[in-house]
């Protein structure tokens, strides 16, 4: 369906390795070996597929640091520029169109267009009942907070667009916004960055370093936490810059992960009134070295369940599930800014026990992950000439 319009299509050839330890011991061992892309190789001719191995395709045009993305339909996937733009792409054809009516966006070092999120009526198939939530970086004066707006789609543009969330944390400071967006039927999640000032995630009565929760129309649930000094918005607290959010199918928790400093990047399972610790406790160190707080866990703290390090610099995440990789399902894949890799995270019990390296390199810093509705696997390259590609099975 896809193949055949796609703009561009690039087949790389891959060397695929067995994934050891304790991997070897389970069923999908052998079907690790296929999924496994651990580099690019180019044998200084032209780049052919692997056997069976799993081509990248480029759909459409270069984008400048693309941030976020999240589908209208099966067909359609909103994308954010972080200069300010929205484009809703077309799969099929890799063509895009602009999105007008955007809220002014204050795009300066990590801040900007960053996530969008779409909430499609379930019994209503049309496209303009689709609420479409986008996070940004909000002026106000000199400074500048993390913001939600809430707006209807008319095929075109934005409509009657609200402004339903601002952090109350204001910072002349350009870095660690969060702002990733997750959507269940009832509520709205969103993860907000200590905004480099690291003591105000421990601070109860501000918005930074917390997953927050909302109802869809922006209100606050009564049910929220109620913590000594906390702020009504608040769902948990102690987070650093928490870029990857997603929902387990299988329990329906909100997974969570987060840039460490110097090592120490963690996934946690967000539990409502938790503290995760930042910076009282921290698996990573100062980046000048030296510790961070008062060790790695402390009493009354929410210890991660992975921990990466040196850190990959995580962002954007998603659980698998599709037909497309059906021994993929039930596991986590995760972007890597730093190292630009595609991770997966396998679990057991319902918790991470292993990751592997997927894709090293092929298409620079991946800022996003979604799995679109045929099981295909969509990325965010975040570079000044990136785009979106799609990992598919050949043929497909």
């Amino acid at each position: 369906m896809f193949c055949s319009h796609i703009i561009k299509s690039v087949m790389f050839k891959y060397v695929w390795q067995v994934v050891q330890r304790h991997l070897v011991q389970r069923d999908f061992a052998g079907q690790m070996i296929r999924l496994c892309m651990i580099g690019l190789v180019i044998l200084g001719g032209p780049i052919l597929p692997a056997a069976a191995a799993p081509l990248i395709q480029k759909i459409g045009a270069p984008l400048s640091h693309p941030w976020g993305m999240d589908f209208l339909d099966e067909r359609h996937l909103f994308v954010t520029e972080r200069s300010g733009n929205l484009y809703l792409v077309d799969l099929f054809t890799g063509t895009r169109n602009s999105i007008g009516n955007l809220p002014a966006i204050a795009a300066a070092q990590q801040g900007g267009l960053l996530d969008v999120a779409v909430f499609a009526n379930q019994d209503n198939q049309d496209e303009n009942d689709a609420i479409i939530y986008l996070c940004y970086s909000l002026k106000i004066g000199s400074q500048t907070v993390t913001a939600i707006d809430r707006a209807g789609f008319d095929g075109t543009n934005l409509t009657n667009r609200q402004t339903i969330f601002q952090a109350n944390n204001p910072t002349t400071r350009a870095i660690h916004y969060g702002c990733r967006l997750v959507l269940d039927q009832t509520y709205l999640y969103a993860s907000l960055g200590d905004r480099g000032a690291r003591h105000d995630a421990q601070d109860p009565s501000r918005h930074a370093g917390a997953i927050i929760r909302l109802f869809h129309d922006g209100s606050v649930p009564a049910d929220n936490p109620k913590r000594a000094g906390w702020a009504p918005e608040l769902f948990s607290k102690g987070h650093r810059n928490p870029q990857g959010l997603a929902i387990n199918p299988e329990t329906g928790a909100i997974w969570a992960h987060e840039h460490g400093p110097r090592g120490g990047d963690e996934i946690n399972i967000i539990r409502a009134g938790q503290n995760y610790g930042w910076p009282k406790v921290s698996h990573g160190e100062e980046y000048s070295g030296g510790s961070i707080g008062s060790g790695t866990s402390a009493p009354g703290l929410t210890d991660p369940v992975w921990i990466w390090t040196p850190s990959i610099a995580p962002s954007g995440m998603a659980f698998y599930r599709g037909t497309m990789f059906p021994y993929l399902n039930g596991h986590l894949l995760v972007g890597s800014l730093k190292f630009k890799r595609l991770y997966l995270v396998l679990l057991e019990k319902g918790l991470p026990a292993q990751d592997a390296i997927m894709l090293d390199g092929a298409i620079g810093r991946v800022r996003d992950v979604a799995i679109a509705a045929d099981g295909s696997v969509l990325l965010l390259s975040d570079e000044d000439e990136g785009g979106l590609p799609r990992i598919a099975e050949s043929g497909q």
